[in-house]
């Protein structure tokens, strides 16, 4: 059986929600990321990787006594490359392995069995992504075989430049569910998102 890992990267300003740190907004009651790293837990059953930089005291706080690993990015203000770099580097040997944001509160543990299933059934060799009518979703799954590749570039580490400039390591699968594509970066769409979970509860 296949062994998944999971980076959730953590580390982000979270400029457009003002003065709050968006992780740390209750969802259901429970920060944002705690809620978001016990989903990655529940689906791979192993210590979550999480990258942290921007208020990674109130990160790790709300991360206490749940399998987690944290590490801090010094260059976090330089941008997501460099986040997802650390994560590569510090991530424990596995088979394959999410690449996740912190702000998915609405993925769900059967999310990441479908897209784990449909990364397993189409190409297990490849990078994959979910997709819908053109949109890249979130989070992505890395046969770990690449890992070496993603971190080749010093310049642009990561994903991002290496997904657009290799497509033939890259399979986009059509997965419709809206939590691929939905993350959380203004009030707005706290207040959304937060209203809809109150009333899941209710």
């Amino acid at each position: 059986m296949s062994e998944t890992g999971a980076i959730v990267l953590a580390a982000g300003l979270s400029r457009r929600m003002g003065d709050r740190n968006k992780l740390l907004l209750p969802i259901g009651g429970i920060p944002m990321i705690r809620r978001t790293v016990m989903m990655y837990h529940s689906a791979t059953q192993r210590p979550i990787c999480v990258v942290v930089g921007h208020q990674a005291d109130l990160i790790t706080a709300a991360l206490k006594d749940i399998p987690a690993k944290i590490h801090f990015n010094p260059d976090y203000a330089q941008g997501q490359a460099t986040s997802v770099a650390c994560g590569l580097q510090m991530l424990a040997r596995c088979d394959r392995f999410f690449i996740g944001l912190g702000d998915q509160p609405s993925l769900t543990p059967s999310n990441l069995e479908v897209l784990l299933k449909a990364h397993s059934a189409e190409d297990p060799a490849k990078i994959a992504i979910p997709q819908r009518e053109g949109q890249r979703g979130n989070p992505i799954v890395v046969p770990d075989r690449l890992r070496a590749r993603l971190l080749m570039d010093p310049r642009a580490p990561g994903c991002k430049k290496f997904t657009r400039e290799y497509p033939e390591h890259v399979r986009f699968l059509p997965l419709s569910d809206p939590g691929f594509y939905a993350d959380v970066d203004t009030p707005a769409e706290y207040s959304a998102l937060a209203t809809h979970h109150q009333e899941a509860i209710l």
